[in-house]
């Protein structure tokens, strides 16, 4: 059960996009660290490729991306995984050529304070749909797939699952449009009681800040492949 709750809440505001952050020679260079990096998983069954972005491969970019970010949110620490040697990671760098589901970012370690996360898009297209429902326990893929929802043995960093929003927020159908236009890998039924906050629709230069506690998911709209870097941090 999370302990900072109160913390928490007083820390939340509305989703942010900060538009032409960076410049395209730097996002050129974060395509080249995504290149250089070592793969951490490649799901097959999901189509995904992940990379930790681990410190040391590119210090200009390190330090370019955090004080751009404490500009934007003040003061943080990252709450990233941690590399072999116990080191923080910067964040993940996912190649994705199918849309992620409706999960929460909210970290592993029931006593730490989260915060914000961001999302830097490295390709043109695609969209990360907000919910304003928020939650408040571990990092959670809300589903209804009884297989899924079998997997109780997780490995390190992997979210737990649940079709607890269910019982949440109610039992308001989703929106049938919004639906039919972003979110068509979704079953209908799993989006009762969600409310869309924003539909961040991706530009290359820009960054989407949120805070940890809302729900969200990629959109169905992809051509071909998408390639983001996500980062989480707590207080």
């Amino acid at each position: 059960m999370r302990e900072k709750i109160e913390q928490i809440k007083k820390l939340e505001s509305a989703p942010k996009i900060i538009k032409n952050l960076y410049s395209e020679d730097e996002i050129e260079e974060f395509l080249k660290l995504y290149k250089d990096l070592p793969t951490t998983v490649h799901n097959k069954k999901q189509n995904v490729i992940k990379k930790r972005w681990l410190q040391g491969y590119n210090k200009k970019l390190e330090k370019l991306f955090c004080e751009r970010l404490e500009k934007e949110i003040g003061g943080f620490k990252m709450d990233n995984l941690q590399d072999e040697n116990g080191k923080d990671i910067f964040g993940l760098i996912q190649e994705s050529h199918a849309p992620i589901g409706l999960h929460v970012d909210a970290g592993f370690e029931p006593k730490s304070q989260i915060y914000k996360q961001s999302l830097i898009p490295l390709s043109p297209v695609g969209s990360t749909v907000i919910f304003k429902n928020r939650f408040y326990e571990q990092s959670t893929s809300f589903t209804q797939d009884p297989e899924e929802l079998k997997k109780k043995n997780l490995n390190y960093g992997q979210n737990k699952r649940s079709s607890e929003h269910l019982k949440l927020y109610g039992d308001t159908p989703f929106d049938k449009e919004i639906h039919e236009k972003y979110l068509k890998h979704e079953n209908i039924d799993n989006l009762k009681g969600l409310e869309v906050e924003l539909i961040y629709k991706w530009e290359v230069g820009s960054m989407l800040i949120f805070d940890r506690t809302h729900l969200h998911c990629s959109s169905s709209v992809i051509e071909g492949k998408k390639i983001g870097i996500a980062t989480f941090t707590k207080k």
